[in-house]
């Protein structure tokens, strides 16, 4: 404030300040001690002859040193301020603490929304593939529905699932963090899906038509002569559903898978299959 600002400018600076920085209202960091400094101010400046004093002495003031006119100047004023120091009396203080509480009762009317609330859940890929209704337990019971895509690491937004708002503010929303439990055939990539094809090593080298399951029931899946093991058969829109409509892949991975017990006859076919085969499996092991 400038040191010729009058009564009445000092007096709406400090009705201000004390607004701004009474502990009871105010947020910011160090309010109360603030509060304190600004009321010490005001003991200074709100009287006309201490003021002169202080504009005479006390500019070389350091911060946090108390203001002290000289004694001959306390004893000529002592008398007239009482030992009781600094007054409130010329300052209206209904019209401050009117002010405080209807700043308080502003805050506690305004609208308010409600608190958001965050959960993980864990679906089945089927409850992922078709949607599914959860029941949590948070702050209050919620009823969630995943619509049908959902997928791993997504974090869906249910609006106004959270805590109920104050005052006519909205209602907060709920967070959901999908995570996708292990299934004993499919693994997820995205929406699309992989799984391991057994085949025969007959089924792989003449060609056959094998049935695979799906999500939505077991399909029959034609495998071309000569397939290798690790090729990857796919089978379009056989995946996970999308939230927008469609759905990913499905890819059968090829493993070729020998039997384990043999009749003699079994026997006796593969040994001729090994003498008459010129396939060698271990050719490029060849050096020049």
């Amino acid at each position: 404030m400038e040191r010729g600002a009058s009564a009445d400018d000092i007096k709406k600076a400090y009705r201000k300040l004390a607004q701004k920085y009474h502990p009871d209202v105010s947020k910011e960091k160090g309010a109360e001690e603030k509060f304190k400094e600004v009321a010490e101010a005001y003991q200074t400046l709100k009287d006309p002859e201490k003021r002169a004093a202080y504009d005479q002495l006390g500019s070389g003031l350091h911060q946090g040193e108390e203001f002290r006119p000289p004694p001959d100047w306390e004893q000529r004023f002592r008398a007239r301020e009482g030992a009781q120091g600094f007054s409130f009396d010329d300052l209206d203080l209904g019209d401050l603490f009117e002010g405080l509480r209807g700043h308080a009762r502003a805050q506690a009317n305004r609208p308010r929304p409600g608190r958001d609330y965050e959960a993980t859940i864990q679906l089945t890929l089927e409850q992922a593939h078709r949607g599914t209704q959860v029941e949590l337990a948070l702050e209050k019971p919620v009823t969630a529905r995943i619509p049908k895509g959902a997928a791993d690491g997504q974090r869906l937004r249910l609006r106004g699932q959270g805590g109920k708002g104050i005052n006519g503010g909205r209602d907060g929303d709920l967070y959901l963090d999908i995570v996708l439990a292990p299934h004993p055939l499919y693994r997820p990539d995205g929406h699309d899906l992989s799984l391991d094809l057994p085949l025969a090593p007959w089924e792989a080298a003449l060609g056959a038509t094998v049935e695979v399951p799906t999500l939505d029931g077991r399909v029959a899946l034609k495998v071309p002569p000569q397939t290798a093991a690790g090729a990857k058969l796919r089978l379009a829109r056989r995946g996970l559903a999308k939230p927008g409509g469609g759905e990913g892949d499905l890819y059968a991975v090829v493993k070729i898978v020998n039997p384990t017990v043999l009749t003699e006859r079994e026997r006796e076919l593969f040994a001729s299959l090994a003498g008459e085969s010129r396939f060698d499996p271990r050719g490029h092991f060849k050096v020049e």
